[in-house]
C-alpha cells in the first residue's frame, strides 16, 4: 500500500507519539509498504521552530529510510488557547497545501489526533486522493480539553464535538489506544469499525538496554552517584502534575539518599523549577530532552521511575508509554493513575499504583521500595516480561497492517487484555 501519516508531532521532537508514529512508518516500511510523512516543522515542546529549520516555509529530509514533508506552522510558546488555535489551524492549511502538491498519490491516510483540528486536513486530502481515512485516537478531545479547563468555550464545544463525529463517521477505521477511548467512540458511533491499537515499546531496544547499559557510567554523566534514582522522563505539562512528586521529595529529603531526576521539557518546566527553588529541594535535578536514542539507557539507569497523572476521571482510561518504555527497561514503576493503567500494573506486578495527587502516599511507596531491594528486582522484571508479551510494537504494526488490508486476525495471535 501507499500510505501517508499525517501528524503535527514527529521527530526530531521527543514525546510519545512521535516515538510511536516513527516506529509504525519503520515497521510498515519494513513490511513492504510505501511510506510517507506528513508532519510540521518541528518545534515542540518548546514553541519555537529548531534551529536546523528555522527561516523555511517547507522542505523533506529522509529519516530512517523514510520520506518526511515538513510544512510550515505558527509556532508559540503562550499557553493562551487562541494562540493554540492559531499554532493548530497554521498546520492544517499548510499541510492541505502541501499534502495536494507534494505527497502524490496515496491508498491509505492515517491522521493522528490529537490534535483533532488535524482531522479536517486528513479528511480533504483522503477524499481528493481516493484514499481510506483512517483516525488513531490517543486522546478524546474535546473531553481531554475540557476536563483540563483549556477549552469552556460553548460554541467551540459545540463545533469541535460536531467535527469529531464528522470524522469518525467519514473514516474507514477508527482506532483508539485504550479501552476507554475504544468504547467511548463506539458508543456513539455504532456502525463503524472501530479498533484497540495499543501503546507499546520498542522491547529489543528497551530489553537491550536494560541488559547491557552501564549504569554508572550515565549516573556519573548526570551527577547521580550512588543515590537511590527515582526518575521521571516525559513531558512536564498540566496533565502531569508533577508538582505533587516535588512535595514528596520534600517528605523524602533527609530521610533516605534518594535523588529525584526530572528529564524532558514542556509548558510547566518553568513553574515547576521555581517551585523546586522556593520548597528548597537539594534532592532534585532537572535535566533537558534527551535524543530518543539515548533513553532506553537513560531510564534503564533509574531505580524507579514515576508515571503520574493529575485526579481526573478522564485519565482512567489513559496508558502512557512512559510505562510501558520502564517495564521494558526492567524498571519497576510507581504509577499514581487509577483505572486502566492500575490494572495493567496490578496484573503485570510490575510497580505501586497510588492515588493521584497525594504526595504522602508517593513518599511512602517510594521508601517501601528503596527499602526493599528484593521486590525492587522482582517487579522489575515481571515488568519486562509482561510488555514483552503483550505490548511489543512489532506485534502491534502487525495488527494494524491487517487492519488497513481487512485481513482476519490469526487464529493463534494472542488476545488483547
Amino acid at each position: 500500500m501507499r500510505i501517508l501519516i499525517l501528524t503535527q508531532y514527529y521527530p526530531p521532537e521527543t514525546g510519545a507519539p512521535q516515538n510511536r508514529l516513527s516506529d509504525l512508518a519503520r515497521r510498515l516500511k519494513e513490511f513492504g509498504h510505501t511510506v510517507v510523512i506528513l508532519t510540521a516543522l518541528p518545534n515542540y515542546p518548546r514553541g519555537e521552530i529548531f534551529r536546523a529549520y528555522r527561516g523555511r516555509l517547507r522542505m523533506e529530509e529522509e529519516l530512517a529510510g523514510i520520506r518526511v514533508v515538513r510544512a510550515w506552522i505558527y509556532a508559540t510558546k503562550s499557553k493562551n488557547f487562541t494562540q493554540r488555535l492559531f499554532n493548530y489551524f497554521s498546520f492544517v492549511l499548510s499541510s492541505i497545501a502541501l499534502g495536494f502538491w507534494k505527497v502524490g498519490p496515496q491508498e491509505v491516510v492515517i491522521v493522528e489526533s490529537p490534535p483533532l483540528f488535524l482531522g479536517i486536513s486528513g479528511f480533504l486530502l483522503s477524499f481528493f486522493k481516493h484514499a481510506r481515512l483512517v483516525l488513531n485516537i490517543s486522546d478524546l478531545w474535546p473531553d481531554s480539553a475540557i476536563a483540563m479547563g483549556i477549552l469552556n468555550n460553548r460554541c467551540l464545544v459545540r463545533l469541535s464535538r460536531w467535527l469529531e463525529e464528522f470524522l469518525y463517521r467519514h473514516s474507514f477505521l477508527v482506532t483508539g489506544q485504550t479501552r476507554g477511548i475504544v468504547e467511548n467512540i463506539r458508543s456513539r458511533i455504532a456502525d463503524k469499525k472501530v479498533a484497540l491499537i495499543t501503546n507499546g515499546v520498542d522491547v529489543e531496544a528497551y530489553t537491550l538496554a536494560g541488559a547491557s547499559v552501564d549504569k554508572e557510567a550515565i549516573r556519573r554523566e548526570f551527577g547521580l552517584g550512588s543515590e537511590f534514582v527515582v526518575g521521571y522522563a516525559g513531558l512536564h505539562g498540566l496533565a502531569q502534575g508533577l508538582e505533587t512528586v516535588l512535595h514528596a521529595a520534600r517528605l523524602v529529603a533527609g530521610r533516605a539518599n534518594v535523588t529525584f531526576v526530572f528529564f524532558g521539557d514542556g509548558p510547566e518546566k518553568k513553574n515547576l523549577t521555581s517551585l523546586a527553588q522556593q520548597l528548597g529541594l537539594t534532592n532534585v535535578l532537572f535535566f533537558a530532552s534527551e535524543e530518543t536514542r539515548r533513553m532506553p539507557a537513560i531510564i534503564a539507569s533509574f531505580d524507579l521511575a514515576l508515571v503520574p497523572l493529575r485526579r481526573l476521571d478522564l485519565f482512567k482510561g489513559a496508558l502512557p508509554s512512559k510505562m510501558f518504555e520502564a517495564m521494558a527497561a526492567a524498571v519497576p514503576i510507581i504509577v499514581t493513575i487509577d483505572g486502566e493503567a492500575r490494572e495493567l500494573v496490578e496484573r503485570a506486578q510490575a510497580g505501586i499504583v497510588v492515588e493521584p495527587e497525594d504526595p504522602k502516599a508517593l513518599a511512602t511507596a517510594i521508601l517501601q521500595l528503596r527499602n526493599d531491594p528484593n521486590r525492587l528486582k522482582t517487579l522489575g522484571v515481571n515488568g519486562r516480561d509482561y510488555v514483552v508479551e503483550h505490548y511489543n510494537r512489532r506485534k502491534i504494526a502487525r495488527q494494524f497492517e491487517r487492519l488497513l488490508l481487512e485481513e482476519p486476525e490469526p487464529e493463534s495471535a494472542p488476545l488483547k487484555i
